[in-house]
């Protein structure tokens, strides 16, 4: 998933995420079918009930801690949590855009990166968004420092042994197999940031979509990966739930305050591009070789020419070195 925004300065990769454009109402959702989607399905009693448990008090608790004033809410279905975030963050009064969790059991126009539909089935994904005012000096990188908190939270660092959580320039959360030296592995989640301006303040929407449970799924070029073969015993929303959004938001309120720099050497310990041959939807950068990310969140590719490029957005996917026809991995 990355950042689109409405509108901002051009924005440097992590980027790809934040420099990628939507304007407007997203699905022309009107300003009743967001209210109706961001009630608490245990409030109202004609939304469909979730069938999780979901103890949205006691996180809460743990988030207001964090950020106070933060609501949170659990829906059973709703069309995109980023797009409901959006208009309710247009909605609020000047000044007092309200920071917002929004979890759906389901999602029915899941959106990732360049438009493309994110498949998800209740109970066996988790799709939430968080929405929070935030000012950093420089966006550029966002998506990575996001990244890393979420792979954290997932699997903490161990200096012992290899991440099997990696994450796939700007903004995907990969599973690595058994041998990573071999492998850059499958796809597990992906993040989709969004913002919007409000009265003199921007609102950041982050969307996560993670695959906690095995699931049928097709077209997907990256291969497919779910929590259970990490962790079994978190493969649920509520659980993974608990672990990933305090990360998030102490992340999102570190990266406010000292932008990438502080995340660039987690980031590359967890880079599933670095060293591989990769490809790109770039006329003039067809394909190379990553060499991790600058200080920007920028992809370094060396050309066959010994070149060296950045790339700050177009579409870098993965060329698997067991696959001589160059089909996308």
């Amino acid at each position: 998933m990355p950042v689109r925004q409405h509108p901002l300065p051009r924005h440097h990769a992590g980027s790809e995420a934040v420099t990628t454009l939507a304007a407007g109402r997203a699905h022309g959702t009107d300003g009743a079918a967001v209210a109706a989607a961001t009630v608490d399905a245990a409030s109202h009693a004609s939304a469909p009930m979730t069938s999780a448990t979901w103890d949205t008090a006691a996180l809460e608790r743990v988030l207001g801690g964090i950020e106070p004033a933060l609501q949170v809410r659990v829906i059973a279905e709703t069309g995109s949590t980023n797009t409901d975030l959006l208009d309710l963050a247009r909605a609020d009064a000047p000044g007092l855009a309200r920071p917002r969790l929004l979890v759906a059991e389901q999602q029915v126009q899941g959106r990732g990166r360049q438009g493309r539909v994110w498949q998800s089935a209740r109970g066996a994904s988790l799709t939430f968004s968080l929405a929070l005012p935030l000012a950093p000096r420089d966006w550029s990188g966002l998506s990575l420092a996001v990244g890393v908190a979420l792979a954290e939270a997932l699997e903490p660092a161990d200096p012992a042994r290899p991440a099997r959580v990696g994450l796939k320039w700007p903004n995907d959360l990969w599973l690595r197999d058994a041998a990573p030296a071999t492998a850059p592995g499958r796809k597990l989640g992906g993040i989709l940031i969004e913002t919007v301006a409000c009265a003199g303040e921007r609102v950041c929407v982050v969307g996560v979509g993670l695959n906690l449970l095995p699931q049928p799924v097709t077209q997907l070029g990256s291969g497919f990966a779910c929590l259970h073969e990490l962790e079994p015993g978190i493969a649920s929303g509520p659980l993974a739930l608990a672990r990933m959004a305090p990360a998030l938001l102490r992340a999102l309120r570190h990266f406010e305050r000292d932008g990438l720099e502080p995340f660039a050497a987690r980031y590359a310990a967890r880079d599933v591009l670095r060293g591989r041959p990769v490809r790109t939807t770039l006329a003039a950068l067809p394909g190379g070789r990553a060499e991790g990310v600058d200080a920007s969140g920028a992809l370094r590719v060396r050309d066959a020419q010994d070149a060296l490029h950045l790339v700050h957005a177009g579409d870098v996917s993965i060329r698997l070195e067991t696959d001589l026809a160059g089909r996308e991995g």
